[in-house]
């Protein structure tokens, strides 16, 4: 073998990788592994402590039943509410200029910033029997928002919206106003070339922030426990159910129920990015 063919392959692997590849990859797949994959590990085998029926014991209990029903229900209706509510705020932000605009997409970010027990004392604040909004609700229809189902769904829903308002705005921000005059032009009324322009080209981001506040929503405890009234089998959410295991020192039920959740979570999730792929696909 001559020693430029020898020398061939080694050139060609230079070009082909980066410098440093193997050790920024090996760098990266350790820390995945140290704040991923171990917890996860770990998460995945405390609760078979308990053996198969006592796990299949721990989930089905009527109140764990009950927080798990008040989670993903709670998050399935505040990501649900968000659609429409966040679909408006990112229209009036992205296509109109008003006095008091920048302060509003400010405060589209506010969850974001904001510790989730000063928005939980905030929201029971407002909703409150005497608050500024749960006095008026209530007088007129009623309903007690704080420390009831209702008042899980208001906190979801308050860390639920800014994941759908910011993975709208900038396909909207980006659509061509072509394909909307030209629907005019052709006699389209406005509510038709929203439903037949506008929103089949913002269905895969919206599906998107809607995956990603129910996913928030899910997991939500700081901002849910002030407003909830924590009532076990009424407002009492798997999170919060988990933290009263694990002060009963049951760590392998708490472990099972946050299996539980991270499983439902991840099978949601999957289902809903194989949606989003067959919507782009559809598009394109």
């Amino acid at each position: 073998m001559s020693a430029s063919a020898a020398i061939a392959p080694r050139s060609a692997r230079r070009r082909q990788a980066l410098p440093g590849l193997g050790l920024t990859l090996g760098v990266t797949f350790a820390w995945l592994g140290a704040i991923v994959i171990v917890p996860l590990a770990a998460l995945a085998l405390k609760p078979w402590e308990l053996g198969v029926a006592g796990v299949v014991a721990a989930l089905a209990e009527p109140r764990v039943l009950a927080a798990f029903r008040m989670s993903f229900g709670g998050a399935l209706a505040a990501a649900l509410a968000s659609v429409p509510v966040g679909l408006l705020f990112a229209w009036v932000i992205t296509r109109y200029r008003f006095p008091g605009r920048r302060v509003l997409d400010a405060l589209i970010d506010l969850p974001f910033a904001l510790p989730t027990a000063v928005a939980g004392l905030a929201l029971t604040a407002l909703f409150a029997s005497n608050g500024w909004l749960g006095a008026p609700i209530e007088a007129l229809t009623g309903w007690k928002v704080a420390y009831t189902p209702a008042g899980v769904i208001v906190a979801l829903f308050f860390v639920a919206l800014p994941f759908m308002v910011r993975t709208v705005e900038p396909v909207l921000r980006d659509l061509p106003l072509d394909t909307e005059e030209a629907a005019a032009t052709l006699g389209a009324t406005r509510l038709q070339t929203i439903r037949r322009v506008v929103l089949p080209a913002l269905a895969p981001a919206m599906l998107t922030g809607f995956g990603l506040g129910f996913a928030r929503a899910v997991g939500e405890y700081g901002s849910v426990i002030f407003i909830a009234g924590n009532m076990p089998m009424i407002s009492e959410i798997a999170p919060l159910l988990i933290v009263v295991k694990l002060e009963q020192f049951s760590y392998a039920a708490a472990a099972a129920i946050g299996l539980a959740m991270l499983v439902l979570s991840f099978a949601i999730l999957l289902l809903l990015n194989l949606w989003q792929r067959r919507l782009r696909r559809g598009l394109g």
